[in-house]
């Protein structure tokens, strides 16, 4: 699988852009604040319907426009496809395959499968559970189609009751209605804490060897899978919990709340790990990801790498470097030294300034 070619208009700084990538490494250079992430993310949104940044459609359209176009050809074993999306500022986007409408983003699903890589991501360990369960919805919601309908149903079900919740204290009649956003969300809840559970097993049954690898056999991770709450006990601490939900007017149970523990060599090093073991840990967390795609979907993915390289350590680099010679990459960096010093093949490469690509 791989990209053949975007093209932009009225995207973020761009007014217009049309680019022919190669099947292989792809390098966007250029110094800071020229637009090269931009890329990615037309990428990304083209590919998910989603921004990697969590930004709304309006946020993407160029200054004083009312709507944006990404158009990206895709190649798929023997089959070409052609995805076509207005993003606009006032209205739900509209969405093509193969000049063919979709009425559901999730229509999409399968088209072109994404690994996105930013320096954001080295932090995943670090950060709050909110980021951990972000990165098991994003990879999640692109393999499964059913999980991300399960997703977006559990989303809306808990938007409703938590509104029902602070609309309480104005109408207390209305707590009868309580038990049917309960029962939306135990019934896309657990389906939810079940497939998350899988991911992280088929992620363990990868991960291992290629962290062990990285750390030149010094060190052993583990992941494990945090649920707020198990299937089994998901009704009755649903129940267990509502009179202090409506006091605190939010929803205390759910998937909402998971977390990811990683371990190395015994140690959560959430809390006790070094910046090192966790940049390290989030690497293997990537390159397991790219493996796990690779091997539920019999094909490759498409890898995008905004600025990642110059945050690691030239062992790192030239493992991350070793490790995707056999997949589309696209990269985005402030210049091409790293590349020629470590003589990697580039098969492709884009200067980027102002909006434009030389």
């Amino acid at each position: 699988m791989y990209i053949k070619s975007l093209d932009l208009k009225n995207f973020r700084n761009y007014k217009t852009l049309s680019i022919e990538l190669d099947k292989g490494t792809n390098i966007l250079y250029g110094d800071n604040a020229q637009g090269k992430t931009n890329v990615l993310e037309a990428i990304y949104i083209g590919g998910t319907t989603k921004s990697h940044k969590g930004s709304k459609d309006r946020d993407v359209i160029y200054f004083n426009e009312e709507e944006s176009h990404i158009r990206m050809r895709v190649h798929k074993e023997i089959m070409d496809y052609q995805i076509d999306m207005h993003l606009k500022k006032n209205n739900p986007k509209g969405i093509a395959i193969n000049g063919v409408p979709i009425k559901r983003a999730r229509d999409l699903f399968g088209v072109v499968n994404l690994v996105f890589f930013s320096p954001q991501d080295l932090n995943i360990i670090k950060d709050g559970p909110g980021e951990r369960r972000r990165f098991l919805d994003f990879e999640l919601c692109q393999l499964d189609g059913i999980y991300l309908n399960d997703l977006t149903n559990y989303n809306k079900s808990l938007n409703q009751r938590n509104k029902l919740l602070k609309d309480l204290y104005f109408q207390p009649d209305l707590i009868s209605t309580l038990d049917i956003w309960d029962v939306q969300l135990v019934q896309y809840g657990k389906k939810i804490i079940s497939k998350r559970q899988e991911f992280i097993d088929n992620l363990n049954s990868i991960i291992g060897p290629i962290h062990f690898k990285l750390t030149g056999g010094k060190e052993n991770i583990y992941l494990e899978y945090e649920p707020n709450i198990t299937v089994d006990l998901y009704d009755q601490q649903l129940q267990k919990n509502r009179e202090s939900d409506c006091k605190l007017k939010t929803t205390s149970t759910g998937p909402h709340r998971d977390d990811l523990c990683v371990t190395v060599n015994g140690i959560d090093i959430r809390r006790y790990g070094s910046q090192g073991q966790q940049r390290t840990a989030a690497l293997s967390l990537k390159l397991s990801e790219i493996e796990l795609v690779k091997k539920i979907i019999k094909d490759t993915p498409v890898l995008l790498l905004d600025d990642v390289l110059s945050e690691l350590d030239s062992s790192r680099q030239n493992y991350l470097l070793n490790s995707i010679k056999d997949i589309q990459t696209i990269i985005t960096c402030t210049g091409l030294d790293d590349f020629v010093e470590k003589q990697f093949e580039v098969n492709k490469v884009f200067q980027v300034v102002a909006g434009g690509i030389k």
